[in-house]
């Protein structure tokens, strides 16, 4: 949730006329990587869960695509792009170590 918080905060940024474009995708992937996290964890089985946790995954990386949209931009600079990054390649590992995790799990 902090990174969809830290996207949230760099929408604030971007020009008026991404407001339907960019802006929206962004939002939608970065609220998509919690949301199928949870909805994951509340279904009836480790099987749908590790689908819904391949879900967030891609959305995980749709969003840094679109991080790197802004930045070739200019709607974000540098080190922005490099923080946001930072915190989705830990996302990504988390996904992937929690997904290993129950695959596990389901095998034993």
């Amino acid at each position: 949730m902090d990174l969809t918080v830290e996207i949230y905060s760099i929408i604030k940024y971007l020009p008026r006329e991404e407001t339907y474009a960019l802006s929206d995708q962004l939002r939608r992937s970065a609220v998509s990587i919690p949301s199928n996290i949870a909805e994951g964890q509340g279904r009836n089985s480790d099987k749908e869960f590790v689908n819904f946790l391949s879900i967030a995954r891609g959305s995980l990386w749709e969003l840094e695509t679109q991080i790197e949209i802004c930045e070739r931009l200019s709607y974000i600079d540098s080190s922005q792009k490099e923080n946001v990054l930072t915190q989705t390649e830990e996302m990504g590992k988390m996904l992937n170590a929690l997904a290993h995790s129950i695959e596990l799990k389901s095998k034993n």
